[in-house]
C-alpha cells in the first residue's frame, strides 16, 4: 500500500538526486537524469558484436559469439563514478537502471530472439553477503526487464579468490581457475545463454565462467559487461 503524502514529504526531506550530476530527479526518472543518460559514454559494439577488439581479449580463453560492453570505461570518467557507486557506495539500483537502458537499446537493435536465458557472474557467498548483492546480477535484472529474458543464476563461485585489480592477464587467468561450476546443467543444456558481467578488463574470469557453461552443453554464449576500457 503506497502513502503519496508520507512519499512526498519524504522527497522533500531526502530528495532524489541524479547519480552523475546530483540535479534533483523527476518522478519519471530513476538514478540518472535525462540529460546524463544522453551523455553516457555508450560504446557502438552492438553494432558489431563479432570480431571487435574485446572478442580479441578472449582469443585463445574460450570459444565466444557477440562480445558487447555497454559503456566505455576511462578513469575518474562517468562510467567508473557509476561502477564505484555500484560496487562501493549501496546502490544497486543504479546496476538494474543501466541494465534496463542498455536492454531496451539491444531489443532496438533486434537482439532479443538471440537468447534464451540471462547469466549473471556469480560473487562469492561470503562477498556477496558482504556487499548484501551481486552488481553483475542487478545489471542482469535490469537486462531481463528490457528483453523480457529470464535471469537464470546458472553459476557458483566454490572458491573466494582475491581482489582482480592489480593482477596481470596471466595472474588473473591463475586466480580464477577452478572457481565456478554449474549449479543444474540440465538449465543450460542446449540454451543460447547472455553471460553478463560489471567489467571486462583481461576477459579472464567472462572466459573461465563461458568454458563452464560450454562444459554443461550450451547452444550458443555471448558476451556482455556494463563497462570496458580499451585495448
Amino acid at each position: 500500500m503506497r502513502f503519496p503524502i508520507f512519499e512526498d514529504f519524504l522527497s522533500l526531506v531526502f530528495p532524489k538526486t541524479c547519480c552523475l550530476c546530483k540535479r534533483s530527479l523527476y518522478d519519471f526518472e530513476i538514478q540518472l537524469c535525462k540529460w546524463c543518460i544522453a551523455s553516457l559514454p555508450i560504446t557502438h559494439y552492438h553494432l558489431q558484436p563479432h570480431q571487435n577488439d574485446l572478442q580479441v581479449k578472449l582469443m585463445g580463453l574460450t570459444q565466444t559469439g557477440r562480445v558487447m560492453a555497454f559503456l566505455r570505461f576511462t578513469k575518474k570518467g562517468d562510467s567508473q563514478k557509476l561502477l564505484h557507486q555500484l560496487k562501493y557506495k549501496n546502490k544497486p539500483e543504479i546496476g538494474v537502471e543501466l541494465g534496463r537502458i542498455y536492454g531496451y537499446l539491444l531489443k532496438e537493435h533486434g537482439f532479443q530472439p538471440f537468447w534464451d536465458q540471462i547469466t549473471p557472474v556469480p560473487l562469492h557467498p561470503l562477498k556477496q553477503k558482504r556487499r548484501g548483492y551481486n552488481q553483475s546480477e542487478q545489471f542482469a535484472l535490469g537486462l531481463s526487464e528490457a528483453l523480457e529474458i529470464p535471469v537464470s543464476m546458472d553459476l557458483e563461485r566454490i572458491q573466494f579468490t582475491e581482489t582482480q585489480t592489480k593482477k596481470s592477464r596471466l595472474q588473473r587467468l591463475a586466480n580464477v581457475a577452478d572457481v565456478f561450476q554449474i549449479k543444474n546443467g540440465k538449465q543450460v543444456l542446449g540454451k543460447k545463454i547472455l553471460l553478463v558481467d560489471d567489467v571486462m578488463t583481461t576477459g579472464a574470469t567472462l572466459a573461465t565462467c563461458a568454458n563452464v557453461l560450454w562444459s554443461a552443453h550450451a547452444s550458443s554464449i555471448d558476451l556482455a559487461v556494463l563497462a570496458a576500457g580499451r585495448n
